[in-house]
């Protein structure tokens, strides 16, 4: 980690990235400059530019939360799931789809709506049946709570993903990614709205006092929004579960199945924790909280490895880590300067089911692995941050 401390901003800056552009560094010392901040802005190594804010970033506020700082995507996170099922007893076994991963993947597509699609049909969900009246009365939840049963078990698009991975011992795991869906956005949209108009400041981060109804209103509309996504992602691992195991056990005469671990976890959120002696509101915009012995779950590309890993409370960091590898270059410029054989070159270990298409029916590449950072070069830049427990390599990857 190396400091930044520069003459023209209130707090330094922590900095874990070896690999972070101009302008994500520019984003920070907007962050750095805000009358809220607290102590000084922490930079994971996965950090790379945002919409206002660095993804990667964290940072701490006093007495003030500052929507932007969460984002758009409200409990964006990840689940995983380690089994006692070894890969070797499944990666070659054939099928009328050609293998038994490609099989489970075609499967998984038809159960789980990836991309834009939402279910046809409104989702059971103890949290969205059963709002408090103060929770359902902020306007945007009452809003939009019927418009969130039919989105309740989506994907997504984007960088969001389902993987089979084989651990270090060789054994199946299950991971996927995914968030709050439109539903977080537009919560994060109407209180970023709300800030511009209260703060009064031409700044990409205003923020509401929370001792104020609108920041009282924005921790409950994001809390709420956090539930929903760690649900979201529950409902989602149950169904990828049940096309595994029922697939494995179709073509393996009933193989017995275990489940070792499962771990849920946010990367997008803010919450009221004590740091340096002081309760301040930290901000973790693509970065997890990893106290000391905490799990986390750190994310390659999609033709690369994921690490579970173990926290060791950093202060510096907020006690924070990386929530994945980081882009490197931007969408738009992926598309322009690679080709659709390089990007199956760099898959070619990895079961998939091609690539998605932008909105007007291009093939994207943006998610291949080449547009990120290199994910064993983000963890060894945190290992003051946390210590490796497992190391996943990709056998299979569903994207919309």
């Amino acid at each position: 980690m190396k400091w930044i401390n520069d003459k023209d901003t209130k707090v330094p800056i922590a900095n874990w990235a070896s690999l972070i552009e101009k302008d994500a560094i520019l984003q920070a010392k907007n962050l750095a400059n805000l009358d809220v901040v607290f102590k000084h802005v922490s930079l994971m190594p996965d950090c790379h530019v945002g919409s206002g804010m660095p993804i990667g970033g964290v940072v701490a506020t006093k007495d003030a939360v500052i929507p932007n700082a969460v984002g758009v995507d409200i409990g964006c996170g990840m689940a995983f799931l380690e089994t006692n099922i070894p890969v070797k007893l499944i990666k070659d076994i054939k099928t009328v789809d050609g293998n038994l991963l490609r099989t489970i993947l075609l499967t998984i597509k038809k159960v789980i709506p990836m991309g834009f699609a939402h279910h046809t049909e409104p989702q059971q969900s103890y949290l969205l049946d059963n709002p408090s009246d103060y929770i359902y009365n902020i306007p945007i939840i009452k809003e939009e709570i019927e418009r969130a049963k039919y989105q309740l078990g989506t994907l997504g698009g984007g960088n969001h993903f389902i993987e089979l991975q084989i651990n270090e011992k060789g054994n199946l795991c299950l991971m996927l990614h995914s968030g709050s869906r439109n539903f977080g956005y537009k919560v994060a949209d109407y209180f970023n709205d709300i800030a511009k108009e209260k703060c009064g400041l031409n700044t990409e981060l205003p923020y509401l006092y929370t001792n104020t109804d609108e920041g009282k209103n924005y921790i409950l509309a994001m809390n709420f929004s956090l539930e929903f996504a760690k649900e979201n992602r529950i409902i989602m691992m149950e169904k990828f579960k049940s096309v595994v195991f029922n697939l494995i056990k179709k073509y393996t005469n009933n193989v017995s199945v275990n489940i070792i671990q499962e771990v849920n976890i946010h990367h997008n959120y803010a919450s009221l924790e004590e740091h340096y002696n002081e309760l301040v509101w930290v901000h973790r915009k693509g970065a997890i909280r990893v106290d000391n012995g905490t799990i986390g779950i750190i994310p390659g590309s999609m033709g690369t490895s994921s690490y579970i890993v173990k926290g060791k409370g950093n202060k510096e960091s907020f006690c924070s880590a990386s929530h994945g590898s980081g882009r490197k270059m931007g969408r738009n410029l992926f598309n322009k300067n690679y080709t659709i054989e390089e990007a199956e070159e760099s898959m070619i270990n990895v079961e998939h089911l091609g690539w998605s298409l932008d909105r007007k029916g291009k093939i994207d590449l943006s998610e291949a692995p080449a547009a990120y950072k290199d994910i064993d070069i983000v963890i060894n830049d945190e290992l003051d941050l946390v210590d490796i427990i497992m190391k996943l390599k990709p056998i299979g990857n569903l994207k919309c």
